[in-house]
């Protein structure tokens, strides 16, 4: 997973793009990351990792309800927010679709 480490979120508007939104002291998050990071080394698209802490405003707007969050991108548009993480199999699954 890579580290998002621009000022503004900004959303590619061709293709896959996988949006990991944490904050450092959520025990929850730590499992999750660990978990994407497998996901992250099995599929070809990059899992950036989106410290909410320095993007309150892109939270609001984006309506994240809580953390751990994934957001799915394709072709810009918003296409699913995923708040459970199951299992390493289910995420998996769940970005093999948009593949």
């Amino acid at each position: 997973m890579k580290e998002w480490n621009e000022k503004k979120l900004l959303i590619n508007d061709k293709g896959l793009m996988l949006l990991y939104l944490y904050t450092p002291m959520c025990g929850t998050c730590q499992l999750a990351k660990k978990m994407l990071t497998v996901v992250d080394e099995l599929i070809s698209t990059t899992i950036y990792q989106v410290n909410l802490n320095y993007f309150p405003e892109d939270a609001k707007a984006l309506g994240i309800e809580s953390v751990p969050c994934m957001l799915v991108y394709q072709d810009g548009i918003l296409k699913e927010k995923v708040y459970a993480f199951q299992s390493v199999a289910h995420l998996y699954e769940l970005v093999k679709a948009y593949h």
